[in-house]
């Protein structure tokens, strides 16, 4: 019987103390750890090693845990699981709003941090592949274009059309997946928005604010279809603009 490899992680954290310690913890539980101790020694790690998840300190001197967020974010799928200060709470909504998959402040229990890893990769192995999105930066459906580098909704008249965080990872997420119908709670994890709670409607108003936008008549919507108990699904066709 082939067994399935073990998840590699990627610990980053200035400290020592914390960064060793917390390698040797995970490995004993069952995963392969690489660590670092910069954002620059991060980057070398994942450009030669196939990383399933980071844990990723946001304090570090030089550059921040929130800038090799945000650029792994805009480059990759990788998870990511912050580690915050306990009173830094503008950093863990910075993370999260940037595309984190979860956080733990620190001093953390190592249990708590361990459960947070393994929920992220449940829910990250969950999700549905990617379907055909085409590999561009500018992406066109409908009589839209969306500037994914510059987050910017562009109509066929060379208008631009603002959009919120929210509304842009919910494009994004019905972009790659177009065609495919995408539970609630899959569309929370593809818009980094686990933070909200089980039963929260909030992919249910950023569906509406979004065909408020891009359908031709948000009460009969052509392009954002409703699967009553499972959903919703992208119905127009995706090319390269």
């Amino acid at each position: 019987m082939r067994m399935e490899p073990e998840p590699h992680l990627l610990v980053v954290d200035d400290h020592r103390d914390i960064r060793e310690p917390l390698a040797r913890y995970l490995a004993k539980h069952g995963f392969r750890v690489s660590t670092a101790e910069s954002a620059q020694s991060a980057r070398r790690i994942l450009q030669t090693s196939a990383i399933d998840l980071v844990v990723l300190d946001i304090m570090m001197p030089g550059e921040d845990g929130l800038s090799l967020c945000r650029d792994l974010r805009a480059t990759s799928q990788i998870p990511v699981v912050l580690l915050t200060a306990l009173d830094e709470e503008t950093d863990r909504i910075v993370g999260l709003e940037i595309g984190a998959d979860d956080y733990v402040t620190k001093p953390f229990n190592p249990r708590e941090l361990l459960a947070r890893i393994k929920a992220v990769l449940r829910r990250t192995h969950a999700l549905p592949p990617r379907r055909g999105r085409p590999a561009a930066d500018r992406l066109k459906f409908d009589r839209w274009i969306l500037d994914v580098s510059r987050r910017e909704l562009i109509g066929e008249d060379g208008v631009v059309v603002p959009l919120s965080t929210g509304e842009f990872l919910l494009l994004s997420a019905f972009l790659e997946h177009p065609k495919m119908v995408l539970s609630r709670d899959q569309l929370l994890d593809l818009t980094r928005g686990r933070e909200a709670a089980p039963f929260d409607r909030a992919i249910d108003n950023q569906v509406m604010r979004l065909r408020r936008k891009i359908e031709r008549d948000p009460k009969k919507p052509e392009l954002i279809r409703t699967h009553w108990g499972g959903g919703y699904s992208f119905e127009a066709e995706v090319e390269r603009a």
